[in-house]
């Protein structure tokens, strides 16, 4: 987590020096901005952390923001920090997908805690992420028969069954078989089928 980065927008310049001096004293790497724009201008998908943001700003606001970036695909984190009107928005924030809001003023520890826990999230979804990448790039080696026998091959069919359906001999399978398991990398029948699953559960390769 040492590579994360705390992403803190707020227009309140007071919140942002403390909170950088919060977080920064626990090692976390910060970078602040003033505004949603100004932070959709700088940031890079690629960069892991969290987003601390304030649910109301002037311009683009804190729920617009998030609004942006679930429009782009990014799954970044979101903590939002609130004023005591604005529960009601920040309910709506969690239903968005956002992980939790704080009322200003913020208790430092509950922040501090989030945030970690934020930082845990993302580096699970990025993991997640890569791993289904990789699946589907070594899917992407396998030609049109041996997708086919893997669809069978993933559903348990036996190797004569898989003949039969496919007009081929056993001894084809089997080829296919071997084939498939050197460039899926799986050591076994059941490591290919759990790798195939995550990458696409309850579906046909073949469709």
């Amino acid at each position: 987590m040492t590579d994360a980065t705390v992403f803190v927008v707020d227009d309140d310049q007071a919140v942002r020096d403390s909170l950088r001096q919060l977080l920064q004293a626990v090692g976390l790497r910060v970078q602040i901005y003033a505004s949603a724009r100004d932070f959709l201008a700088a940031y890079q998908p690629d960069t892991p952390g969290c987003l601390v943001l304030d649910i109301r700003m002037p311009g683009m606001g804190g729920l617009d923001l998030q609004a942006q970036l679930v429009q782009e695909g990014v799954k970044l984190p979101i903590i939002f920090l609130t004023g005591h009107g604005d529960v009601p928005a920040a309910v709506r924030a969690l239903k968005a997908g956002a992980m939790d809001f704080l009322q200003k003023p913020v208790n430092s520890q509950a922040l501090l805690d989030l945030v970690q826990q934020a930082i845990r999230r993302d580096a699970e979804t990025r993991a997640t992420s890569a791993e289904q990448a990789e699946i589907t790039r070594r899917l992407q080696t396998l030609t049109a028969r041996e997708r086919e026998v893997l669809d069978r091959m993933v559903a348990g069919m036996a190797n004569k069954v898989i003949a039969f359906e496919l007009a081929i001999s056993e001894r084809t399978v089997e080829f296919h078989r071997g084939k498939i398991m050197k460039k899926m990398g799986a050591r076994s029948l059941a490591e290919l089928v759990n790798m195939v699953n995550r990458y696409r559960p309850g579906s046909s390769l073949g469709a």
